[in-house]
């Protein structure tokens, strides 16, 4: 399939505005947000995937990680409800944990699955009972999910047209069953070829990031830079994605929102800080204040 690439741009943005929150609304206007993620080796893939969901605007978040890391991880985010679930041998969160967290889904508008996940295994099983038995929610899909998530098709199938993913290539040559040389090659066809295929909007991470979603339309987004390229990165992006989501906006716009947005954030701190050696955490703050910068304030015309 091909068809026109649209520039992600400022302009773009402002054509299709995030959904307006005005004052005396609370926080569940905002939607809520549930976080699967972390491990006993890496917590912090879902730490910072929710702080990113909150400064994206979500209004409540949930982060279910591993029992041992939960209250370190509920000390790290007081914002959030933190529960502990029940782990592997190999510090990984339990398939067997799918039947409670698969009532956690069934109350919340986003779920974000995959952040500082490990134990592959367990990942795939607790991926296809999730999936198979949740309704209703949107879900972000990334890194250890999408490594797995070639096992996982058929449970994807009840959850078209509310599903992002957002892979780089490795994950994405994993996901295709194709080789990772094959996909840096020609991103923008890996990216159409998973959404058409997973009825998805896709996120093509990389020096310039591709998005595509199951109509076939394209776009990219080139206002990155190398710093980006740095652990932690892809967390905070699924985490914006995932809050813009939340917040109501549909799945194509929450992605090329989020991936504006997340590159922007990059370029500003090069600018300030210099364009390698700044930290995913950092990314963070920048968020509401672009935000502010893009949409329409109070008494502005909208859009």
């Amino acid at each position: 399939m091909s068809g026109p690439v649209v520039p992600v741009t400022e302009a773009l943005l402002r054509a299709m505005p995030l959904p307006r929150h005005e004052e005396g609304e609370d926080k569940d206007a905002r939607g809520r947000i549930l976080v699967i993620g972390g491990s006993t080796e890496t917590p912090g893939g879902a730490l910072l995937a929710g702080l990113a969901a909150l400064r994206a605007g979500a209004g409540k978040l949930q982060i279910a990680t591993c029992r041992s890391v939960a209250p370190a991880l509920a000390v790290a985010v007081p914002e959030a409800r933190v529960s502990g679930l029940e782990e592997t041998p190999q510090g990984g969160i339990s398939a067997a944990a799918a039947g409670l967290l698969a009532e956690r889904c069934g109350r919340v508008d986003v779920v974000l699955l995959g952040p500082g996940m490990l134990d592959g295994a367990a990942v795939s099983l607790l991926t296809a009972r999730l999936l198979g038995s949740t309704a209703g929610a949107c879900f972000v899909l990334d890194a250890a999910v999408l490594q797995e998530l070639a096992g996982c098709r058929a449970a994807l199938d009840g959850h078209a047209g509310r599903v992002v993913l957002t892979p780089h290539a490795g994950e994405m040559a994993a996901l295709l069953g194709i080789g990772r040389d094959a996909v840096l090659a020609d991103p923008l066809a890996a990216a159409r070829r998973a959404a058409t295929e997973l009825q998805a909007v896709v996120a093509m991470k990389g020096g310039c990031t591709f998005i595509a979603d199951p109509g076939g339309r394209a776009w990219s987004c080139d206002r990155g830079n190398v710093g980006l390229a740095t652990s932690g990165s892809g967390d905070t992006l699924a985490g914006i994605i995932a809050g813009l989501l939340a917040r109501g906006a549909e799945p194509t716009e929450a992605t090329l929102w989020g991936v504006f947005l997340h590159a922007e954030a990059g370029a500003r701190l090069a600018r300030r800080q210099g364009p390698i050696g700044y930290l995913a955490r950092e990314l963070l703050a920048e968020i509401p204040r672009i935000l502010a910068d893009l949409l329409p304030r109070r008494g502005d015309a909208a859009g």
